[in-house]
């Protein structure tokens, strides 16, 4: 498995996240070609990192 220095990594809360602090999604990109995705309200969690081609596929499902 890969790992990837997200130490650095510049997160953004998701629009469509729960602005009243419950659920929230970040997400960073330019991470050689994945999406790493965390929770929020764990900033120090862990993180998903999702491929970038199934990352799109998954941003077209949710736009439909």
């Amino acid at each position: 498995m890969r790992e990837f220095d997200l130490s650095t990594a510049r997160w953004r809360k998701s629009s469509y996240s729960d602005q009243h602090g419950g659920d929230c999604l970040e997400v960073a990109h330019g991470v050689g070609g994945v999406v790493p995705v965390r929770d929020s309200k764990v900033p120090g969690g862990p993180a998903l990192v999702i491929g970038g081609a199934a990352w799109e596929a998954f941003i077209r499902e949710v736009a439909r």
